[in-house]
């Protein structure tokens, strides 16, 4: 007979969320291999060549690559991992500069972590770059390093570098396959999306949620694909017929997405036909197939239907078209900017964005106290302190709370793998041994969470540590020790002092949400947007970009809801409205599609009054703390296709917080 914990001692659903494991995708064989091989065969160079504690750092400069060595296109994986190893260099030679001189050892890693923090904001890849002049600048800092002041920056970069190699191995054998991979991939979600339409409208709450997953998995995918795709073609400005080719063909399955919110709120599914057809269409995708296919769909019977009936033939036909003319194809996201003209622009945002500067103060002030504190009281491997302060700080990796709790959880569970190795394996070639299994558990379990990828580098780093110092077990518990200050260092400089940081990351994104998805309103229901000859580019990227923030703010509000009371229960009360603004942005596509295929389009004056009720929510968003109930009267022709759109905004406003 089953037990269920008693009322008291039941975990808060903060504390549950924080310790499920997420959903991981299948693991990478070939990251795994490289994880292995690029870990240890510096270890071994090392011990062969007699200087092993040159092997030693070359791992752990591995190590970062390692941790990095996460996309599937070759070009992505240059950028992951190759540059953030050059601001890594910089870090650890600006930190072993600085080592052993008090207080300006102090004020030089202060003044790094401030750098690091501000250009985290830019994007992912500045993002581990930061994250990785800072650590390594808190090694240099707190480590007496072996040779030359350049010796440490050349072994860790070139360890880097040699995963990097490792990486691209197979990339004249498999050039574009993973762009392509990732453009068919998003054809499948599609036709998953589209099996999920129709049902659940009615009040089925199980396929409601099943269809808002579907949607958010195709945002998702589409960012991707996008990202991929533009990475690219930045490069070759749209000479590459292969890369023209892809893009073309993921615009040309937007109009297919358009009409999935058409298609549901019609509460009439499609015939299985269509999801058939997407899955067919993006199998001749990854296999490069240019020759015909057929499609074999039922005769439409209404004006969704024929929406998804015309958009899934156009569909068919460009993605298996074998040329494509590079002077049609818009980019949806806009096509990236050259190079010099992008770092100029990130600069100038960072330097004049508020956000950046918050980030970048809270970070220097944790760090800041953390050298401070190791300066003044005797910490054995007091570098540690500052190490885990910059994993858990990170701000745009997701719940400072969260993480602090996680990184000790996780720092146990691999001290005692730890623990095992240091106390069983004797030094010397049993090391590489070690590391050969221990190095692929990393890329294996990061996906898994922030606990589990802790877990997972506790014991790659103490062991590397051991190969420096030969200190043995006895890194044991002053790592521990370390760890467990640098959490409540964070905890308590970073996050119990900036109480409205959930506010300022959040509720002003939702805000610009709202206001964005009025202007998209009103471009969408332009007179010349029915005709044929309208330029679709500027509505299409309106709307990606919609789709794109609300799936940033989507994961932003998950994080939120693993912190604890009041964030958590803040977040909790705002769920709702942003679910709202998704459906407002839907119902306005599907009322756009149904209007190109035949239905009446709606009086200006409809589509005014819905503006304008949006920018009200956006300004009330903007300026409250807590959700209040507005009350709003919007009226029109009962019939009007802007009637479930005019439901949907009225919805929005009535949402009121429980407290």
């Amino acid at each position: 007979m089953s037990r269920e914990f008693p009322i008291g001692l039941t975990p808060p659903d903060w504390l549950v969320r924080n310790l499920r494991p997420q959903q991981a995708p299948p693991l990478s064989w070939a990251a795994l291999a490289r994880a292995a091989l690029g870990m240890a065969l510096p270890l071994a160079v090392g011990l062969a060549a007699g200087q092993p504690a040159y092997g030693a750092l070359a791992s752990m400069g591995a190590l970062s690559g390692v941790i990095g060595d996460t996309a599937d296109a070759y070009r992505m994986r240059i950028l992951n991992i190759a540059v953030p190893q050059l601001f890594g260099a910089v870090g650890v030679t600006l930190g072993s500069l600085a080592y052993g001189q008090g207080w300006v050892t102090v004020a030089t890693v202060t003044g790094i972590a401030l750098v690091s923090g501000m250009i985290s904001t830019i994007g992912a890849v500045s993002s581990v770059s930061g994250l990785l002049l800072l650590l390594n600048s808190v090694i240099g800092a707190g480590l007496p390093l072996p040779g030359a002041w350049w010796l440490t920056p050349v072994l860790m970069t070139g360890g880097g570098l040699w995963v990097l190699l490792l990486a691209l191995l197979a990339w004249p054998l498999r050039s574009g396959v993973p762009e392509r991979s990732a453009v068919a991939d998003t054809y499948r979600t599609v036709a998953d999306l589209l099996a999920a339409t129709g049902a659940g409208h009615e009040g089925d709450s199980e396929a409601k949620d099943a269809y808002d997953s579907a949607r958010h998995t195709v945002t998702q995918s589409l960012n991707q694909s996008y990202d991929l795709i533009l990475a690219r073609r930045a490069r070759f400005h749209g000479r590459n017929r292969e890369l023209t080719r892809m893009l073309a063909q993921l615009n040309a399955i937007t109009p297919v997405v358009e009409a999935a919110p058409a298609i549901h709120l019609s509460g009439k599914p499609l015939p299985d036909e269509f999801p058939a057809a997407v899955r067919h269409i993006a199998d001749a995708i990854e296999t490069g197939y240019t020759g015909p296919i057929g499609l074999h769909l039922p005769e439409p019977r209404n004006e969704t239907g024929r929406a998804a009936d015309h958009a899934l033939r156009h569909a068919a036909e460009v993605a298996t078209s074998p040329d494509v003319d590079p002077r049609g194809i818009d980019d949806r996201l806009g096509r990236p900017a050259a190079l010099g003209i992008r770092t100029a622009r990130a600069a100038r945002n960072v330097v004049l964005s508020a956000n950046s500067w918050r980030y970048g103060i809270r970070l220097a002030l944790c760090i800041g106290i953390a050298q401070a504190l190791v300066s003044l009281v005797p910490v054995p491997r007091s570098y540690w302190v500052a190490l885990t302060i910059t994993f858990v700080l990170k701000p745009d990796f997701g719940s400072v709370f969260s993480r602090a709790l996680l990184r000790a959880l996780g720092t146990v569970a691999g001290l005692v793998l730890a623990a095992t190795v240091l106390t069983v394996v004797p030094r010397g070639w049993w090391d590489v041994a070690v590391m050969l299994v221990l190095a692929p558990l990393i890329p294996a379990l990061t996906p898994r969470g922030y606990g589990f990828q802790t877990a997972a580098i506790t014991p790659v780093i103490l062991l590397l540590s051991d190969v420096l110092n030969h200190q043995g077990t006895g890194l044991l518990l002053p790592r521990l020790l370390d760890s467990l200050m640098g959490c409540a260092i964070a905890l308590i400089a970073g996050y119990l002092l900036w109480p409205e940081s959930w506010r300022t990351r959040v509720g002003d994104r939702l805000a610009d949400a709202v206001a964005d998805t009025a202007a998209y309103v009103e471009l969408a229901f332009e007179e010349p947007a029915y005709e044929k000859g309208a330029d679709p580019a500027a509505r299409a990227r309106l709307r990606r970009r919609l789709y794109r923030d609300l799936s940033v703010i989507r994961t932003e509000f998950q994080r939120a809801l693993t912190e604890p009371p009041p964030t958590g229960r803040r977040a909790a009360a705002w769920w709702p409205l942003v679910v709202a603004v998704e459906r407002i942005v839907d119902a306005t596509t599907a009322a756009r599609v149904r209007v190109r295929h035949g239905a009446p389009p709606p009086a200006r004056a409809e589509v005014d009054q819905v503006a304008l009720q949006l920018r009200e929510l956006a300004e009330g968003v903007r300026r409250s703390e807590t959700l209040i109930s507005v009350r709003t009267d919007l009226t029109g022709p009962p019939d009007s296709v802007l009637e479930p759109l005019r439901q949907e905004v009225a919805a929005a406003r009535a949402i009121a917080s429980p407290h």
